[in-house]
């Protein structure tokens, strides 16, 4: 239509329509009205009744006005209980009619702002949960999270699985490893309200968390900003980042075809692979952004609390409701612990000794034991009869297949047989070293219903070490030497004279 009225300018009827392909009829048709047919369309009126017209404004609006945030499916639920002749039909008509309503009466709403973000600048801190993720560790479920880092500019991100809770040495450890793999340091660390790492903690230990922080901050040149609380599309930067990590993770966990993993190295290396193909892609910004960083400080400063413990006569210590075992000449001695997120650092004065896995107790306050059996092995063959009701019996034995033998022990044999044998197959772990080669035999006897053979056993995983033969070095003579590197007389002279 539109190049037929183009061509009419210059050309008459016939020859405008034919340029144009269409018909010497419709030519004139169009000539009469000039209307496009868009223009033409009558207007759609009401097909059937307004069901809402008797109470949309006495009843509804009312409603409105007094509970602004009231959410139309319980507009609908209440007049339907009003009204039941209305029917379910009209859910739809309430929902839109509402909608329309508040668009032109409604309250203002809030306004996002989009930020303009500075190279260099800013750099974000959060924890998001991973329990929908259902990553195993050698077929037990992990319980865990994932601290977060995000540079707002060049989307820069690190990931560290954390074990706990959001802990002030979580975000430490975290921050402080995202900022020496970056190599620079921005200008400003913006997070939330931090009330995680300390909201069930008492005043003093509040304030001591928070100096902690300030001081982390500070060695670092940065400075602290945190959004309001409640309020979490102000740390957006980092919030939708999140959904992006845990869907690439979720998606590399199917394509994996598992989500165990041998050990909890191995889940973290799995982590830090997908985070940097996320990195890969914004190589270019991370590497403008890069140049606009400050400096890193000459050292990391703390990533975890000191406490001090004391060695009771149970051989162990008990902090934050666990029991860990430790070597039993400890005994009585005092001891500086640096608590880590997954390990707990063991020092006598400024000497380091052991190094141990951090153990937590349950939500429902239930305590737990960290027990490693070597530590109490040797008083056990002393006192074996203590194993029937030891408190942290089935936390002592090192591997599934030591615990389900004592099980078959303690059905089929006396109390005092059963512990006996299962304190020196533990020792015979411990003194041989073949605790994994042990329980692959002891899985072999739990299959065939038997019981383990110890004299087979024994002589399976090498000879006594009291039946060790006493090995003589005998020393040769040192001019021997002097044959094998061939030396000159002169060499043999001056050695004489020396």
């Amino acid at each position: 239509m539109r190049l037929f009225m183009k061509f009419r300018k210059t050309h008459a009827t016939a020859v405008a329509a034919a340029k144009a392909s269409i018909s010497t009829a419709t030519a004139y048709r169009i000539e009469k009205d000039t209307r496009l047919p868009s223009q033409k369309k009558t207007p759609r009126e009401r097909r059937r009744p307004d069901p809402l017209a008797d109470i949309f404004d006495t009843e509804i609006v009312p409603l409105l006005r007094a509970a602004s945030g009231i959410r139309s499916v319980a507009i609908f639920e209440e007049m339907l209980r009003r009204h039941p002749e209305l029917g379910a039909g009209i859910r739809r008509t309430i929902e839109r009619r509402v909608r329309s309503w508040r668009a032109v009466h409604g309250e203002e709403q809030e306004v996002i702002f989009r930020q303009v973000h500075e190279p260099g600048r800013v750099g974000l801190s959060d924890f998001t949960d991973m329990g929908g993720a259902a990553v195993t560790i050698a077929g037990a479920l992990l319980d865990h999270r994932l601290y977060h880092f995000r540079l707002a500019y060049s989307g820069f991100e690190h990931a560290h699985v954390v074990l706990g809770g959001e802990s002030f040495v979580a975000l430490a450890e975290g921050l402080q490893n995202a900022l020496w793999s970056l190599g620079g340091v921005p200008r400003e660390h913006r997070s939330d309200s931090l009330s995680a790492a300390f909201r069930n903690l008492d005043k003093d230990a509040r304030a001591d968390v928070t100096r902690r922080y300030e001081e982390l901050i500070a060695h670092y040149g940065m400075t602290a900003t945190r959004n309001n609380a409640g309020i979490a599309h102000e740390n957006g930067s980092i919030e939708g980042p999140h959904g992006h990590l845990k869907r690439a993770l979720d998606d590399a966990l199917l394509m994996r075809g598992s989500t165990d993993f041998d050990d909890l190295a191995a889940y973290r290396r799995f982590v830090d692979e997908i985070v940097s193909r996320c990195n890969a892609r914004n190589s270019k910004r991370i590497d403008i952004e890069r140049a606009e960083l400050q400096d890193l400080p000459v050292r990391r400063t703390c990533d975890y609390e000191e406490v001090s413990v004391r060695v009771t006569s149970s051989g162990g210590f008990t902090l934050r409701k666990v029991f860990y075992t430790v070597p039993s000449r400890l005994i009585g001695h005092r001891l500086r612990v640096r608590l880590f997120d997954d390990r707990l650092d063991i020092f006598i004065g400024g000497t380091p000794l052991i190094t141990l896995p951090r153990g937590r107790a349950s939500r429902s306050g239930k305590h737990d034991q960290v027990v490693d059996y070597r530590h109490v092995i040797h008083s056990l063959r002393r006192k074996p009869m203590a194993l029937l009701n030891l408190v942290y019996r089935d936390r002592l034995f090192p591997r599934e297949a030591y615990r389900r033998t004592f099980d078959m022990l303690i059905d089929r044999l006396p109390e005092r047989q059963a512990c006996r044998t299962m304190v020196e197959l533990l020792a015979m772990a411990h003194e041989r070293c073949c605790e994994s080669e042990l329980a692959d035999q002891l899985s072999l006897s739990l299959k065939a219903r038997r019981l383990p053979d110890m004299t087979t056993l024994r002589e399976r995983f090498a000879p006594d070490p009291s039946r060790l033969p006493n090995v003589v070095v005998r020393l040769g003579p040192l001019n021997a030497y002097e044959t094998l590197i061939g030396a000159s007389p002169e060499l043999k002279m001056a050695g004489d004279a020396a």
